[in-house]
């Protein structure tokens, strides 16, 4: 599972080191091709806010093939796209249908025993920013060698046998969901009202997942431009040094079994908010960006790992809809981080980008401090047992 995730999640990712090449390709400024990261991610959230949920209704591991298959679609269309535009279409579709990371983390939950989950779940999110921070290696090279095409490509060959795979491993997992589709969406509305530890881990996320997708987006441009000048396969190796977050995943949601898990939330945050201090002198020095790429990804996975095994203890029978909920608003952060991001870049640059982004930091801390005494589980989920 933590593997299906690592490389179907990877999609979502691949285009970011790959940004100058199709500026170059279409003649377009390379802020405008930028527009492509935001759209992916809006993708993924429309893709969470609208099929996750179906998860606790029909068959999980029929849903999981059949998303699968719609990914290798969206990437040989853009694979093959003759016009941005066609790409832009093409990049909403391919984050429309690469939710399958969402879908297996719910099902993985439904398998694992309470004391066990956070583990679990930190283990499967290991792959999964594994796939995201390496998907920028790997398509860095690609792109130099090949063309940015070749990439999207090789990751539909990718998503093809990652379908036969799963169609071979997966167990299958029934839903206990009996209601209509209607009211598994107007249920989701239902979870934010009665659950306030949904909302703050949310919010939270949202947060420190806009600070996540601007600094990715915006550090393509200052990487390739001076004093750096790098190509998108030096570009890429910078994918390697993030991994340093999925060392820590399982030993986040290890400790969030063990004890509190919101107490990681808190130092997750702290150590975004230092990365962003870090990344505001680090205009010209190489040393100074590696050392806050592992902040930010350290910080992240921190916030993450442990909010979504909070998410996920509060009511068993709606963990594709807490999933969605959760999930949804935090990649909707993610792209309208990416957005922001490239509008602080054109504003005023890294430093721009930097203070903005630690105002971000500060305001997932304000909530964090705010919500302290209200973040307690809600029970009463009784609409939600239909």
């Amino acid at each position: 599972m933590a593997v299906c995730t690592g490389l179907i999640v990877a999609n979502l990712y691949y285009c970011q080191p790959l940004i100058v090449l199709i500026a170059n390709e279409f003649k377009i400024p390379e802020a405008s091709a930028g527009t492509i990261t935001y759209l992916t991610q809006a993708g993924y959230a429309i893709g969470l806010f609208f099929m996750v949920p179906l998860g606790d209704k029909i068959e999980r591991k029929k849903q999981i093939l059949m998303t699968t298959f719609a990914s290798v679609i969206a990437l040989i269309i853009a694979a093959t796209a003759q016009s941005f535009f066609i790409l832009q279409i093409a990049s909403l579709f391919l984050g429309i249908t690469s939710i399958v990371p969402q879908l297996i983390l719910p099902l993985a939950a439904s398998l694992t025993a309470p004391e066990q989950r956070g583990k679990v779940v930190g283990t499967i999110m290991s792959g999964l920013l594994v796939g995201i921070l390496l998907s920028r290696t790997l398509s860095g090279f690609i792109g130099q060698l090949w063309g940015w095409r070749s990439m999207f490509w090789i990751a539909a060959g990718i998503c093809l046998l990652i379908f036969f795979a799963i169609q071979r491993k997966f167990p299958v997992n029934k839903p206990q969901f009996q209601g209509s589709y209607g009211q598994l969406i107007q249920s989701l509305f239902t979870l934010i009202k009665t659950q306030p530890v949904l909302r703050e881990a949310t919010l939270i996320n949202v947060f420190c997942f806009a600070q996540f997708g601007a600094f990715w987006t915006t550090m393509v441009l200052l990487l390739s431009g001076e004093p750096f000048s790098f190509n998108s396969a030096t570009i890429g190796l910078f994918g390697i040094v993030g991994a340093s977050g999925a060392l820590a995943a399982p030993l986040v949601g290890k400790m969030g079994d063990k004890g509190n898990p919101r107490i990681a939330v808190g130092y997750g945050c702290l150590l975004m908010l230092i990365s962003f201090i870090i990344f505001y002198f680090s205009i010209e020095s190489i040393i100074g960006v590696i050392i806050g790429i592992v902040f930010i990804d350290v910080g992240i996975q921190g916030v993450h790992i442990s909010n979504q095994t909070r998410v996920y203890s509060l009511l068993p029978e709606a963990r594709n809809r807490l999933n969605t909920v959760f999930m949804s608003f935090s990649f909707l952060g993610t792209a309208a981080g990416s957005a922001y991001g490239l509008f602080l870049w054109k504003l005023g640059g890294w430093h721009a980008v930097a203070i903005g982004c630690a105002v971000l930091a500060l305001l997932a801390l304000t909530v964090y401090v705010l919500t302290y005494k209200s973040s307690r589980p809600d029970s009463s989920g009784s609409e939600l047992k239909k």
